[in-house]
């Protein structure tokens, strides 16, 4: 599994940085971040992209998702 902080980055970074690992192949990304913007951003890059979402955390501070395909 491929993991990725994004952790106090705004977009479009994060979503910059997911793509690229899904261009690459990856099946299954961990992304970690801090913005909700940013989580909702990655969240549709990866429906659009046929993965599916699981939420691992989702404090006001931090959260984590695992993408997997």
């Amino acid at each position: 599994m491929e993991k990725v902080d994004v952790r106090g980055l705004s977009c479009p970074m994060p979503v910059i940085r997911v793509k690229k690992l899904i261009d690459k192949g990856s099946k299954e990304i961990n992304v970690v971040g801090t913005s909700q913007v940013s989580k909702e951003n990655v969240s549709k890059l990866a429906a659009s992209n046929g993965f599916a979402l699981k939420i691992i955390r989702d404090g006001k501070d931090e959260w984590e998702v695992e993408l997997s395909k």
